[in-house]
């Protein structure tokens, strides 16, 4: 049985379209119109081995906010319901990657329950192009609203912006890939003593 989800989000600010295979091979096909955003949604298929569409025509001319927000508000609705009924997944998944001086520790359990944890290093570049590096925590909170997950990010350290966000994309794709995967020892099994997720 196919894991896939595909979600259409439109307001007066912007028009998503996502669509993700939980069981793909990474392939990506994405495009928001910010090119740094983009960048970090290839991490999330790439190394996650989704195979991952974005397709976002947002209002860019007043600034990135809507397009960034909505892009990952659809993409959590995508990932929720490309999860299906959960049963026989593993559930948790955690990966800590690094990236040249910058490291980033994602553990997730998908829980049905949403809320983030999320930590970087403060006085960061408030720029990487025209991505604001303030929405990556926005981005988690909208992604982790919809997808109705458990999130903790940590980056104890970094220095260089680019280097700092992309790891925290790099070890979610990977937290969330384990997670979502399914258990062998467990086929049938919803992971959860409540009966529920």
């Amino acid at each position: 049985m196919s894991r896939v989800g595909r979600v259409e989000r439109t307001t007066k600010e912007t028009s998503v379209v996502v669509e993700i295979d939980l069981d793909g091979t990474g392939k990506v096909d994405v495009s928001t119109g910010v090119g740094f955003y983009d960048h970090m949604l290839d991490q999330l298929g790439r190394h996650g081995l989704f195979d991952l569409t974005v397709k976002t025509d947002g209002d860019l001319h007043i600034d990135s906010h809507h397009t960034i927000e909505d892009t990952a508000l659809a993409l959590g609705a995508a990932f929720k319901q490309a999860l299906g009924d959960k049963v026989g997944i593993y559930r948790f998944g955690n990966c800590t990657v690094p990236l040249d001086e910058s490291l980033a520790q994602v553990t997730v359990d998908l829980s049905g329950r949403p809320y983030l944890v999320h930590t970087e290093p403060e006085n960061m570049a408030p720029m990487i192009g025209s991505y604001d590096t303030t929405m990556t925590r926005h981005i988690l909170e909208s992604f982790v609203a919809q997808a109705q997950i458990a999130l903790h990010v940590h980056v104890p350290y970094g220095r260089n912006a680019h280097h700092i966000v992309e790891c925290q994309f790099k070890a979610l794709a990977r937290a969330l890939r384990y997670a979502s995967e399914r258990d062998p020892r467990a086929a049938g099994i919803l992971p959860s003593t409540k009966g529920a997720l």
